[in-house]
């Protein structure tokens, strides 16, 4: 890919310092330029050579990581994941870091968790070359993100799972339109300020949605709550067995993938834990897969800002199964490449900005009625 992403490690702790580097410098793509233990210093280093993607903790003496991330967006935007221990107040902190401008997160390293690190290794870099490519211009409508856990002690990454991990493939074609519609969306890096802004514009009575969001766990509890506070629908991070209902949405909670499920006319989700499947957990590729066996040409499908493939396939299994699918242009993503996956893939039947998603949801339970 010609020149390496370069990376700034900004963080008070040595060690996580030291494990943020060696997790990095593990991916051939990927360049440590140097690390620093608060903002000043990260200043000076800046000064002297002007990273790719910065990786910043929120807690450090002198001056936090959200006021450092504030004052660089204002000043010299450049991609920053924010880093932070898994707790219910980091949570809430980091959904302030997202909305300053953050573009995604990860969780800092657990040093005797060998073989959760080992695994979340591979997914760290991920989200440091998905963050590399972020369009940090469009963010005045869609600026925030969460995805992955860190890791290190990394080996070479796991073969790509695919759904098959999960549940079988689609067998025929399902169910007729007979039932109420059902909406399942997508996103990854980028996708929190975007899936704001889509269900701020919809109404209460909007079919009901499931959401998955690549995020962290616990960050997605604190990240349904606060939509619950500026959205006219009931939002609520997914529990297993939640109905699907008219006016609510579930978000998939972190670390775990969630399946629609159909009892006679009425849908539900199942939350379960399970491997990696394009390589995140969840999966977008598991929900979309799960909808297009459980509601055929009743479900929708959306697919919105992200990196990598997760649900293309899956997309593509709804699309002929029946379901009507859109996609977010490229010009409102900070990142395409989801979406411009699923389009590649053949599953995709309109083409939007992120404005005009709600108005193609609701348009086409207006169409069903």
């Amino acid at each position: 890919m010609g020149r390496k992403i370069r990376v700034l490690i900004v963080d008070d702790s040595a060690s996580v310092r030291q494990i943020m580097t060696q997790v990095l410098q593990s991916d051939p793509d990927i360049e440590v330029i140097g690390s620093a233990s608060d903002p000043f210093i990260a200043a000076k280093r800046i000064a002297d050579e002007v990273p790719d993607v910065i990786t910043l903790d929120v807690e450090m003496p002198r001056m936090d990581g959200i006021t450092f991330l504030r004052r660089l967006m204002a000043q010299k935007p450049i991609p920053v994941v924010m880093c932070s221990s898994l707790t219910e107040a980091g949570s809430e902190t980091l959904m302030q870091a997202l909305e300053a401008g953050a573009v995604d997160v990860i969780l800092k390293p657990k040093i005797a968790a060998a073989d959760f690190l080992a695994e979340q290794g591979p997914r760290i870099c991920e989200v440091v070359k998905s963050a590399s490519h972020a369009r940090l211009s469009a963010r005045s409508s869609t600026r925030m993100s969460a995805s992955a856990a860190l890791g290190v002690n990394v080996k070479e990454p796991a073969k790509k799972l695919t759904a098959d991990a999960m549940l079988p493939p689609p067998t025929g074609r399902a169910m007729a339109k007979t039932t109420e519609m059902v909406v399942c969306v997508g996103a990854s890096t980028g996708g929190t300020e975007a899936l704001r802004e889509l269900l701020e514009a919809l109404p209460a009575n909007t079919p009901g949605i499931v959401i998955v969001q690549h995020m962290p766990e616990k960050f997605t509890a604190a990240f349904a709550k606060r939509l619950n506070g500026l959205c006219e629908m009931e939002i609520k991070e997914a529990e297993d067995g939640d109905p699907v209902l008219r006016g609510h949405v579930l978000i998939a909670p972190g670390d775990r993938h969630m399946l629609l499920e159909r009892q006679g006319a009425r849908y539900h989700v199942a939350v379960k834990s399970g491997p990696l499947v394009s390589r995140h957990r969840p999966s977008v590729d598991v929900l979309f897969r799960s909808a297009a066996r459980a509601a055929g040409a009743n479900a929708m499908g959306v697919i919105m800002t992200g990196m990598g493939d997760d649900g293309a396939r899956g997309m593509l299994e709804m699309h002929q199964a029946g379901a009507f699918n859109v996609a977010q242009d490229e010009a409102s993503c900070i990142v395409f490449g989801m979406p411009k996956e699923a389009i590649a893939h053949g599953g995709v039947n309109r083409i939007v900005p992120l404005h005009q998603i709600a108005a193609e949801i609701m348009t086409e339970d207006h169409r069903r009625k």
